[in-house]
């Protein structure tokens, strides 16, 4: 069972990312002229720099390295090596999309993603969903639906975005592997491929004739660091459903930058309804969220599981079983440590005579 701090958490990471993701929406042209797809191998590359350098000040490698050896069996190897190609694939084409008029497929790529999220939660996972979410998933269809409809087709980019997530994050979810360790090991396999890449289509002098990349591509790195690392920590702390509702905030920035800074106009018919359908989905999900937390903050006050009263033994008042169970483990929690000081104690007695 996911806490209420867990959720906090995950919810917060979850929508940091996604703004974080809409902001690097706009370095494909920013960085012109560079094609999409050398400004996806440079984003990997300075990804993995910065990714770096924050795992060195952290001192995290040591916890990499000792998830790396719970790996035992090729089984296990080949699923933490498997997610590698598609995220890869997934960064190339957002980074692609935007240069090469695609973006609008890729936006309905991702308004389409997290309802795949929903129902992979809902028939794989058995997670609940609550009338409100299944009234704002039906909302989101009809919107999206409905803009399908008017295009007459679903381009491939779209069902390029929209399924190639969900597979990613499953597997990562299925071996449980720690959110840096599974950014830096993808980073790291993909870096000869763009490698590679930079060297025949010419990136590398691309980039050093220009003056601006000495400062967008760290910045680069460092946004799409941090947002890749944010989606991870949101998926390991969030339900599947809860992680693939919010991810409906980023194609709404995407929107609302298209919008705002680049200046594209909308279709008035379908393009036009199905956000309308989209922001009342989202305000439906998020009235949902807030009602879910304030009901599960409600049910641990009451129960008070979470913080047990260990300050007098047994308490008088009748207490919840889990409140009561809370007491007796600290209790016994006391008594064993008291134990083990005197065996200390006596241990280093017992040195002290061995060494006369």
């Amino acid at each position: 069972m996911l806490t209420t701090n867990q959720t906090s958490q995950g919810t917060i990471a979850a929508v940091a990312a996604n703004f974080l993701y809409s902001l690097l929406f706009l370095f494909g042209l920013l960085m012109q002229p560079l094609s999409g797809t050398q400004v996806a191998s440079w984003r990997v590359l300075m990804m993995l720099f910065s990714l770096v350098l924050l795992v060195s000040v952290l001192k995290q490698w040591q916890h990499i390295f000792d998830y790396l050896r719970t790996l035992k069996t090729p089984k296990e190897w080949v699923l933490f090596i498997l997610p590698t190609p598609i995220l890869g694939a997934q960064i190339w084409i957002f980074m692609w999309a935007p240069v090469n008029d695609l973006g609008l497929e890729v936006t309905l790529g991702y308004f389409l993603y997290p309802m795949i999220m929903i129902m992979v939660g809902r028939f794989f996972y058995n997670e609940n969903m609550s009338l409100l979410q299944w009234i704002a998933t039906i909302c989101a269809g009809v919107g999206i639906v409905y803009d399908v409809v008017q295009y007459g087709a679903i381009s491939w980019a779209t069902l390029f975005v929209c399924l190639g997530y969900p597979p990613y994050y499953l597997l990562r979810r299925k071996l449980a592997v720690p959110p840096i360790t599974g950014l830096i090991s993808d980073l790291v396999l993909l870096t000869p491929v763009v490698l590679i890449a930079l060297y025949l289509n010419g990136g590398f002098e691309l980039a050093i004739a220009a003056d601006k990349f000495w400062y967008l591509l760290p910045l680069l790195g460092i946004i799409s660091t941090a947002a890749m690392s944010l989606t991870m920590v949101a998926s390991q702390k969030l339900p599947v459903s809860l992680f693939g509702t919010l991810c409906y905030l980023e194609p709404i920035f995407l929107f609302v930058f298209s919008v705002t800074i680049l200046h594209q106009g909308i279709d008035e018919g379908g393009s036009l309804f199905m956000y309308g359908m989209i922001f009342i989905a989202l305000l439906m999900m998020i009235t949902d969220s807030a009602l879910g937390y304030w009901a599960r903050k409600r049910d641990d006050r009451l129960h008070g599981y979470n913080e047990p009263q260990v300050g007098s033994f047994p308490p008088r008042r009748r207490l919840k079983n889990r409140r009561i169970k809370g007491v007796l483990t600290a209790h016994r929690f006391r008594k064993i440590r008291k134990y083990q000081q005197k065996i200390d104690k006596m241990t280093r007695k017992i040195e002290v005579l061995h060494s006369k």
